[in-house]
């Protein structure tokens, strides 16, 4: 009898695997019937890495048609279900390794069930958008069969174990780190100790102490590699993350041997999973239960917990024999040799060719717009890969692929045939390579199109990237569609993040302007906002900034260095030009976003929106708050961290007073009036709760409010810093969803 092909799929895949699977289509055939709740289901669906996107009247934001619904009968639970509208798939790929049968095998999927885009995003995954949820189990069981899940991509979870994508190869690293995030990411994945986290746990590695690698101290759980008296370990760092309120890693240890770092971090799971918040979702990532006991009390409680764990063989048993995460090299290697090269060759050898530690092989980068791949184009990489390097090819977190063991003689070829492709983009690594998330194109949390704007830049810096000198090129910018730092604004030395402005009685995309980041060191800091700019006048502010910094650096200054010795005052300056919006019969471009037409709107906000004194009266009074909250960054560069607590709490107090005084003009400045009329009128109702954030803006007025800090230092500040500049925004969000709501019942009425 013939076998079916999920029979003859099942025969490549791991067992486990093909349960969960089945499990998980029966899962979505009882939601399509409702009889399995929305709220649940969700959880269910994340932790398989299937999320709900934007999705706007059966078309992508660029105009191509997408599939249309297969099921006549939709549950009627609401209108956010994915069988309104289909969404994305977020497919795991540990330390970026992809192999050219998987590489097919994307391409042929994004054909069959998404848009013909392989999507790279910034934790080294693959991404489809605009896949329908009956469509997901099979595509599920043909990943599985070639290695490939996407369990715990989204939800709650250990997400993506990511690497650096020179691992292996790198001149300065202490030894290969791939074969360990392999270990890790195999011993987590479906471990009963991670499926009770608040929150998201991401984890990296990284081979070296000094560049950017695996930018650990962004993350959650990071590990760089080091060596002690001839045994491999790893320093040990937990508790880093971006997002609204971004925190450094603190080290957990300074050195934990090889055999010692998987049950380690089953104890840091253990911990978080026990200890970590619940409720409340804005608090409950691990930086915040680090933050909340000290790094002492954190590394004592992981201690304790490792003494009491139940021995588990797989602790050292991938020690035997460590994973293999690479190919041997598939040609000779071979020097470059003397021969003349084209101009174009040239560019792109001197941006995108990196000489590995084994003499005559290169790293390729693969300059990716956007992080985009068409299916064409990713069959022809397989191929290229195929023929030059194998199984060495590697996904980056600044959107891009890499061919390793290219063997130098054959770049001259490789570069053609790469340009035949249309996959011979010079610039990576450079200013024209900005990286950014799927902002408003696909994202329900996107503000402002960080896709539309990173398309922008790029065009315009590389028009003018030959007359810009290496300092200026050597730059990053990183572009995020909200403050929730997907594309990882934070660590650019010129990011962004969407926002928006209510401007002649119209609401209009702005990005925050967040500078003196540190990409290098493994994230080593962050950058701090110095104002938002509207979308439209973004590479405006870009070319004065790169001007400004070619033109005032001193010698050898990094970005950084000249952005510290210019102070926030000065830097605010060289932005400040740009950061007016003209009336809307002037300019109405202002009133757009990068690539939509449309009139800018938020969520279900309308165009118009009403006006009147108390309108005026609000605009003003926020900017005093937006003052206060400036001041409080400049008191914390100058490291006058109570002073920067202090403006930043006031700055909260005075936003939510001017969101009060729209409907009861005389409340006073005393903070316990502020507090007590804005929680009574807009927290307790909810009114100031967004579908997202739901809220968790407003606790930072409440908390600090209830309660003054214990200690004061840098963190404390920082982190109220950030506050005040996220409750400034929601509060901004909130009048314009109140004046909207006001406007609609006026013409109701009319």
């Amino acid at each position: 009898m013939a076998r079916t092909w999920k029979e003859r799929l099942a025969q490549r895949t791991d067992p486990a695997w093909s349960e969960e699977i089945d499990v998980f289509e029966g899962q979505v055939e009882l939601r399509r019937q409702a009889k399995i709740e929305e709220r649940v289901f969700a959880e269910t669906r994340l932790r398989r890495g299937v999320y709900g996107q934007r999705y706007d009247n059966g078309q992508r934001a660029d105009g191509i048609a997408v599939r249309t619904l297969a099921y006549a009968e939709k549950p009627t639970k609401g209108p956010d279900t994915l069988w309104d509208a289909p969404g994305m798939v977020r497919i795991k790929v540990p330390w970026g390794g992809v192999s050219p049968e998987q590489l097919d095998l994307l391409a042929d999927l994004s054909e069959e069930y998404s848009d013909a885009i392989l999507h790279v995003t910034t934790r080294q995954d693959f991404q489809l958008h605009f896949v329908h949820i009956e469509d997901t189990p099979d595509l599920m069981r043909r990943l599985a069969a070639v290695g490939i899940t996407t369990r715990e991509a989204c939800g709650n979870s250990v997400r993506n174990v990511t690497g650096c994508p020179l691992a292996g190869v790198c001149h300065t690293e202490a030894f290969d780190v791939s074969p360990y995030a392999e270990a890790l990411m195999k011993f987590l994945l479906g471990h009963p100790d991670v499926q009770d986290f608040g929150r998201k746990f991401k984890p990296a590695f990284s081979g070296c102490e000094h560049e950017a690698c695996g930018l650990v101290q962004m993350h959650d759980g990071g590990y760089v590699a080091r060596v002690r008296d001839g045994k491999r370990g790893f320093k040990v760092v937990v508790g880093g993350g971006l997002g609204p309120v971004p925190r450094q890693a603190k080290v957990l240890s300074e050195f934990t041997p090889e055999e010692e770092f998987l049950p380690q971090m089953q104890a840091v799971c253990r911990v978080f999973a026990r200890l970590g918040e619940k409720k409340n979702r804005g608090r409950a990532r691990i930086k915040f239960l680090v933050a909340k006991l000290g790094i002492e009390e954190f590394r004592r409680l992981v201690d304790e917990e490792r003494k009491t764990l139940p021995h588990d063989d797989r602790w050292t048993a991938y020690l035997e024999n460590l994973p293999k995460t690479g190919s041997d090299p598939v040609r000779q290697a071979a020097p470059l040799g003397d021969a003349k090269m084209s101009a174009a060759f040239d560019e792109w050898y001197e941006t995108n060719v990196y000489r590995q530690r084994q003499e005559g092989y290169a790293v390729v980068s693969l300059n990716l717009p956007l992080g985009d791949l068409t299916a064409n184009q990713a069959r022809r990489l397989a191929d290229l890969a195929r023929q030059y390097v194998g199984d060495n090819m590697r996904t980056t977190v600044e959107q891009n692929m890499v061919l390793r063991f290219v063997s130098e003689a054959d770049l001259p070829a490789l570069y053609e045939d790469l340009a035949a492709a249309g996959l011979a983009a010079p610039g990576a690594g450079s200013l024209v390579d900005v990286t950014s998330c799927p902002g408003t194109d696909t994202c329900k949390l996107g503000i402002s199109a960080s896709r539309g704007l990173a398309a922008e830049l790029r065009q315009q810096l590389a028009l003018k990237s030959a007359s810009l000198p290496q300092a200026v090129k050597d730059l990053r910018i990183k572009v995020s569609g909200c403050f929730n730092s997907c594309g990882q604004h934070h660590i650019a030395d010129i990011g962004f993040y969407g926002n928006s402005r209510k401007i002649d009685k119209r609401t209009v995309p702005h990005f925050q302007v967040i500078l003196g980041g540190q990409w290098t060191e493994n994230a080593a800091s962050y950058g701090l906002a110095v104002g938002s700019v509207p979308s439209k006048a973004i590479p405006q502010a870009v070319e004065a900034l790169t001007e400004a910094y070619a033109q005032g650096r001193e010698g050898a200054e990094n970005f950084q260095a000249w952005i510290g010795r210019l102070g926030k005052r000065n830097v605010r300056s060289l932005i400040q030009p740009f950061m007016k919006v003209a009336p809307y019969a002037e300019d109405p471009s202002f009133y757009t976003d990068w690539g939509d037409s449309r009139e800018f709107t938020i969520g279900d906000l309308g165009v118009g929106e009403c006006a009147g004194e108390v309108v005026s009266l609000f605009g003003i009074e926020v900017v005093k708050a937006e003052s206060q909250a400036f001041d409080a960054q400049v008191a914390l560069e100058e490291e006058d961290f109570e002073e920067a607590e202090s403006l930043a709490y006031q700055a909260m107090c005075t936003a939510a007073r001017s969101l009060v005084r729209t409907e009861f003009i005389d409340v006073t400045e005393d903070p316990d009036s502020i507090v007590s009329e804005w929680k009574t009128r807009f927290y307790d109702s909810e009114r100031f709760f967004d579908k997202y954030a739901r809220g968790k803006f407003g606790s930072y007025l409440l908390d600090r409010y209830a309660s003054f800090p214990d200690r004061m230092d840098r963190d404390v500040a920082a982190q109220r810093v950030e506050e005040a500049l996220l409750f400034i925004e929601a509060t901004h969000a909130c009048e314009a969803r109140t004046s909207a709501e006001a406007a609609a019942a006026v013409e109701v009425v009319q």
